[in-house]
């Protein structure tokens, strides 16, 4: 099924911001670098560890743009010249990697250990609402 003929269904209404929603989570998942792993901690915790030799924590970013987890790397240019390479294998090019995150999803902090670059978030159990809509009669 299309994402034309999905959102464009009479039945969702007010989906528009899921729909956005999807369409940055495909563009996300089109980026290789750097490699990362996610995991389930249990108890509605999430960890992201993205694969970063080379970078030190002053040329890594960390944000949350409106529901989305950026994470950047810069290399010094300076450095790049001064070095003198016989064999380049580790890549040392910057990056940019997003993940979409839900509503209720919280990053609770990172740390850089080994070259691995560890991201927390916390997905806090949802409250159960129920709301009794009243019916009103007319004439």
């Amino acid at each position: 099924m299309s994402r034309t003929i999905l959102f464009d269904s009479p039945y969702l209404l007010g989906f528009e911001h899921t729909r956005a929603l999807i369409e940055r989570a495909a563009k996300a998942a089109a980026e290789a670098y750097p490699p990362y792993n996610v995991e389930d901690r249990g108890e509605g915790r999430l960890r992201i560890t993205l694969a970063v030799a080379g970078f030190s924590p002053d040329q890594l970013h960390v944000s949350v743009e409106d529901r989305q987890l950026v994470v950047a790397g810069r290399r010094d240019e300076a450095q790049k010249d001064d070095d003198a390479y016989l064999h380049r294998g580790i890549a040392g090019r910057g990056f940019l990697r997003s993940f979409v995150l839900a509503d209720r999803v919280m990053v609770e902090g990172a740390s850089l250990e080994h070259g691995l670059l560890h991201i927390d978030l916390a997905r806090p159990e949802p409250e159960t609402a129920i709301r009794r809509i009243p019916i009103r009669t007319t004439g």
